[in-house]
């Protein structure tokens, strides 16, 4: 038996590719009812019925209000079909809004007090929609470190956020990538000033609000209002969240939990490659082991591993070698992958 971090995505991962995920691999129908359920009491169109629909439609899939329960709903059905003959779960974490799902996965919170999380602060979010957000790359593609190169980015952040009108942020630590969050004013003044890389950064996120940062404290305010307490609860697992922090499990962390997911995680930066860092150095794992939907994270884990200096690896070509030696990480996304632990 291998042990393995399990790590769950955030937005943007549920694509037209990923059209009928729900249907093709959640175990579990009568949970995937309950969930539904929750979308029709809050006037909001099923899961069922948005994965089962002819047609990806960007407008539609990519709303936050769509998005983080169809997301929310295929990691967790993705986490619910680990072998757990084959893999041992040592922690979980998460990148972004894949907090929300980190939560249920870990315990902290049960499968329908975790969608209704996921779900009312993508709604929320929505609904605002304060801000955007535009991801930019710090490593080239071999995926070499260079850390001049993001110092010289967040000091042209800062340069610009120093500006009269304009507000741009660290909003995800992403491995070899930097997403920033900002105004308007701020995101055209980074792009206009920005090198170009790799033909196609800087990279506007579509239907993203400027999540994690200052911009975000009234949303940050409503989902204090309409999440209790009781939702959340001591995590059966360990739970690495957006600081990097550990929250172990049978603590008496209630509270502070909750204030860490409806607060610091809105409103502060999400380092995620901090994450993995101490994903890698706490737990050591076999693998780890991203859930679906998509497969795109696995490069900024992948990079995060080798900023760390995981294991000697310090490239992309030392990462692939690896791999194929020996899978590190495994994508459920992937078909190919999905088998090696589900």
């Amino acid at each position: 038996m291998k042990t393995a971090v399990v790590i769950c995505p955030g937005r943007g991962t549920y694509n037209a590719t990923e059209l009928g995920y729900l249907a093709r691999h959640f175990p579990d129908p009568a949970l995937l009812s309950r969930l539904d359920g929750e979308r029709m009491a809050a006037g909001q169109e099923t899961l069922s019925a948005l994965d089962g629909a002819a047609r990806f439609s960007l407008s539609v899939h990519a709303r936050g209000d769509n998005a983080s329960g169809l997301i929310y709903a295929a990691t967790l059905g993705d986490f619910l079909s680990l072998d757990r003959a084959r893999v041992r779960v040592v922690a979980v974490t998460g990148n972004s809004m894949g907090w929300y799902s980190a939560l249920a996965c870990a315990g902290a919170a049960s499968a329908e007090d975790g969608f209704r999380i996921a779900n009312t602060m993508g709604t929320l979010m929505q609904r605002a929609l304060i801000g955007g957000q535009l991801i930019h790359p710090w490593m080239e593609d071999d995926w070499v470190p260079r850390p001049e190169r993001r110092a010289q980015l967040l000091a042209l952040m800062h340069d610009i956020a120093a500006r009269p009108d304009h507000r741009l942020s660290l909003s995800i630590d992403l491995g070899g990538f930097l997403v920033l969050a900002g105004n308007e004013a701020g995101l055209k003044a980074f792009e206009a000033a920005v090198e170009p890389a790799q033909g196609r950064f800087p990279m506007r996120l579509g239907n993203h609000a400027a999540f994690h940062s200052a911009l975000q404290a009234p949303v940050a305010a409503e989902g204090q209002a309409a999440l209790p307490l009781a939702l959340f609860g001591r995590p059966a697992l360990p739970l690495i969240d957006g600081r990097g922090q550990v929250w172990w499990p049978g603590a008496d962390t209630q509270a502070a939990l909750r204030d860490y997911t409806l607060g610091h995680q809105v409103t502060e930066s999400y380092d995620f490659t901090a994450a993995i860092r101490t994903a890698a150095r706490e737990f050591a794992p076999d693998l780890f082991v991203v859930t679906g939907p998509g497969n795109t994270l696995g490069g900024a884990v992948a990079q995060a591993l080798i900023a760390a200096g995981w294991r000697g690896l310090a490239s992309k070509a030392a990462f692939q070698a690896r791999q194929a030696d020996a899978p590190l990480l495994v994508s459920m996304g992937l078909a190919d992958q999905r088998g090696l632990v589900a």
